[in-house]
């Protein structure tokens, strides 16, 4: 039997494995942020123990980041303590640091790849449930807890039962107006958000193999929402093109050395999977989210739907639709919207701005709505710039702020008022998620800058 693209890459990482326990992985990049590193560098030195690999450690700085007047102190005292709390871990431990003001600042997510800080067949860990973004690459990249980034600091290792492999095939020609993101929150709607729980996802099929690295990114993303471990895609001749050049990438004869590696990681012929699914390209529409959680999302252009027509426990269910004041039965075209955010580890990349400016070109943004435009990185911000897409968004009336997680999560000033709406192309609608009482509406750049300049839920496909 053959091996899978995952276990290629897990077995060629596994350092011991435990009878009826835990394997022992190696880890080769390890990426920090100021929200759960804290107490996992204070238990290092109440231990009296240094970072194992301090070159194989990267911390940004990215959740409770000001996404306005970055050269100016911080004013949220806990913000702050966080932020300065990372400063002086790193440089006590010998981390390199991208903080504010440095020029690899940003989301964490997006300037790791961009840097090339990201290989096909790394393993990447990190304290934070979307480090799968970058299983984009070929790489096992996971989210883990506090505990766990204390042991990877410490050891380079960390502790894992080996997940059971899913693959999910989307063959076929997408639809005009289609993204990734829609992709994502298909497969997750068909899915739930429990769907993949206790499996790997490899993506495979016609759809994955066409998306740009910038698209494979935003599924992977994604892969968590459905209960996943993580997600990823084979590499192919895109991966290394993205990758060649990059500050952190292998040059010379090393980078050709790993070509003869990363050209072996794909999944063989007679591999078997634990649970294999296939969906088509059709079948997909643009996709928005009516309820909590990001497993309640149907085409834009459908209704919302009964109880009996979803994964949806029936109080679940109920709790959700009266939270965000929709109905059974009701369109979600025409939905008045508050606020719109374009931005996140999700869709924070050049390729999101420039799909969000097609859509707004030549026209207005809406008098109803607060829009906030951040992008992943500075390398982002430069690149809106060069490309004219800053003279787009000023001239429709739009504001491109600094780089950040911004509104994805309530952890910063950009929150989203109670019961306002707010369609967002981040990955996570729950209670609460953008500020207290605030309702997301979950979508894809075109899906969010229609509503931009319409004041509401419009479909891209008819601007």
């Amino acid at each position: 039997m053959g091996n899978t693209l995952f276990d290629k890459v897990w077995d060629s990482h596994l350092v011991r494995k435990v009878n009826d326990g835990p394997d022992v992985i190696f880890i080769d990049r390890h990426l920090v942020h100021e929200v759960t590193s804290p107490v996992a560098f204070l238990g290092l030195k109440n231990r009296g123990i240094s970072v194992m690999f301090p070159e194989k450690t990267f911390a940004v700085a990215d959740h409770n980041t000001p996404t306005i007047n970055q050269h100016l102190p911080v004013t949220n005292i806990e913000s702050a303590n966080q932020l300065d709390t990372l400063e002086r871990n790193t440089n006590e431990f010998g981390i390199s640091h991208w903080g504010l003001g440095h020029a690899k600042n940003g989301v964490v997510h997006v300037v790791a790849p961009e840097n090339g800080v990201i290989v096909p067949g790394a393993t990447v860990v990190c304290g934070d449930s979307h480090t799968s973004t970058h299983g984009a690459f070929g790489a096992i990249a996971f989210g883990i807890g506090t505990s766990e980034v204390e042991m990877v600091l410490a050891s380079q290792n960390i502790m894992q039962a080996k997940p059971k492999k899913m693959r999910i095939n989307v063959n076929g020609e997408l639809s005009n107006s289609v993204t990734p993101k829609d992709v994502a929150l298909y497969i997750i709607s068909q899915l739930s958000t429990s769907g993949a729980t206790g499996y790997f996802v490899e993506y495979a099929g016609d759809v994955f193999e066409k998306m740009t690295m910038e698209g494979r990114m935003t599924v992977c993303n994604l892969s968590i929402e459905m209960g996943a471990r993580g997600g990823m895609i084979a590499p192919d001749q895109a991966t290394f093109d993205y990758v060649q050049g990059k500050e952190f990438a292998p040059k010379g004869k090393d980078w050709d050395k790993a070509m003869e590696y990363w050209k072996t990681l794909k999944t063989d012929d007679d591999a078997v999977f634990d649970k294999e699914l296939t969906f088509s390209a059709s079948d997909i529409d643009p996709m928005i989210t009516y309820g909590t959680n990001p497993g309640m999302g149907i085409g834009l252009t459908k209704d919302v739907p009964n109880v009996e027509d979803t994964k949806e426990g029936k109080e679940t269910f109920g709790k959700s639709l009266e939270y965000m004041d929709f109905k059974e039965g009701e369109s979600m075209i025409g939905k008045t919207i508050d606020y719109v955010f374009l931005g996140s580890c999700t869709n924070g990349r050049i390729e999101d701005f420039r799909a969000f400016a097609s859509i707004i070109k030549g026209k207005k943004k809406a008098d109803n709505v607060t829009a906030w435009l951040v992008p992943g990185s500075h390398i982002v911000e430069a690149q809106i710039k060069e490309e004219g897409i800053l003279e787009i968004l000023t001239d429709a009336g739009f504001e491109l702020r600094q780089p950040g997680c911004s509104a994805c999560l309530a952890m910063n000033d950009d929150k989203i008022p109670a019961g306002k709406y707010s369609v967002s192309t981040s990955n996570r609608n729950f209670e609460g998620r953008q500020g207290p009482g605030s309702r997301t509406l979950l979508a894809s750049p075109l899906v969010a800058a229609a509503a931009a300049v319409t004041g509401k839920v419009t479909d891209p496909r008819e601007i």
